[in-house]
């Protein structure tokens, strides 16, 4: 009987040692989970100028009329602030024109949750051809903003991303803006800098 008893603890105690030494052989042997690759990255750099006269014809816009921007103040502080700007490769006056830059933003805290702070930029080049949201909730008067950029259409389609805006230094532009977009895995991109 204690032999039996003996035998039984050896066999159990060796099944314990099989099954542990197979679990340890198994973590230290098997493959690597197969990492889902990140989505498809598109990052641009892009300067917002100003038009420069009724005499230059804008090739990306239908109208060319003089009010490109208007801005309404109210006595407590407040307003609207439109726009309409070109969005060029370089910060010259005579850099390629790629777009533009369009926009209706009311900077008062109570609407910030607005609809209406959103900026769009249109693209018209032979290599894109479409527009990018990016909402403007949070803009104050300082010299970079970080924005998001809540989707696109044409070449653009469901981008999602960051939209930088600084103060530009260099030439006539206004803002230097650089785009940083996700796509959604099943559109193809190639990582590409303008400007």
């Amino acid at each position: 009987m204690l032999l039996v008893t003996m035998l039984a603890r050896i066999i159990f105690c060796s099944a314990v040692l099989l099954a542990t030494l197979a679990v340890i052989l198994l973590a230290l042997f098997s493959p690597l989970p197969k990492r889902k690759p990140s989505p498809p990255w598109l990052d641009l750099s892009l300067y917002i100028q100003q038009p420069q006269s009724p005499n230059i014809i804008d090739a990306t816009s239908s109208n060319n009329n003089n009010d490109h921007v208007a801005q309404s103040s109210q006595s407590d502080g407040g307003g609207a602030f439109i726009f309409h700007r070109m969005l060029t490769e370089g910060p010259e006056n005579t850099s390629l024109v790629v777009g533009k830059a369009q926009g209706f933003i009311i900077p008062v805290e109570q609407f910030a949750n607005s609809g209406f702070n959103i900026i769009y930029l249109t693209f018209h080049t032979p290599q894109y051809s479409g527009s990018l949201s990016v909402e403007a909730k949070h803009v104050s008067p300082k010299d970079t903003e970080e924005l998001t950029v809540m989707g696109g259409t044409g070449s653009f389609a469901f981008a999602r991303g960051l939209a930088v805006f600084a103060q530009s230094i260099h030439g006539d532009a206004t803002y230097h803006v650089k785009l940083q977009l996700r796509f959604p895995k099943n559109q193809s991109r190639t990582t590409t800098i303008l400007g």
